[in-house]
């Protein structure tokens, strides 16, 4: 499995996830830039993702949907704060209400992913940092932990299939 270690550090309000991957960095970077390749991967397998809008540049808003097998649909935003090309990007990550608009009761996080290579394969470092102690429970408290452990775990497979569909 790619996670290998993810840390809750309540004094410092962050959620770290650390994650390897087979495929080098250029192949997992490729799968952040494509809306249509990171639905396959983005949220838990029983919650398919829809990307709205998604442009991995500083100022832009990145719009996606999560629908549960019910059918209830959870959204999400991204906006961008910062990118290096192949390596890392930097964004605020906000629950929003169903027409896409920012929820404000909902706890905001700000996040570094980043990427490096390490012997042919990719090493991802995922943190994410909340504004209070109190906001970090509440996201781990909806799953969060689970829900991101089970969406990462997913690339590896989804990057070897889309390898042989080539």
């Amino acid at each position: 499995m790619p996670v290998t270690d993810i840390t809750k550090d309540v004094d410092n309000r962050t959620l770290t996830i650390t994650a390897e991957f087979a495929a080098p960095v250029e192949r997992v970077w490729s799968l952040y830039e494509d809306p249509r390749q990171l639905e396959q991967v983005w949220g838990p397998p029983d919650y398919p993702a829809t990307f709205v809008d998604h442009d991995l540049r500083p100022g832009s808003r990145t719009t996606y949907f999560m629908t549960s097998p019910e059918g209830e649909k959870f959204a999400g935003y991204w906006d961008i704060t910062g990118v290096e090309q192949g390596s890392r990007i930097t964004f605020r990550d906000g629950f929003a209400n169903e027409d896409l608009t920012p929820n404000p009761d909902l706890p905001i996080s700000e996040n570094v992913y980043a990427f490096e290579s390490v012997g042919g394969g990719t090493r991802a470092v995922y943190m994410s940092t909340y504004d209070s102690a109190e906001a970090l429970q509440t996201v781990l408290d909806m799953g969060m932990e689970e829900g991101a452990r089970s969406s990462i775990n997913q690339i590896d497979g989804f990057l070897a299939q889309d390898a042989t569909a080539r």
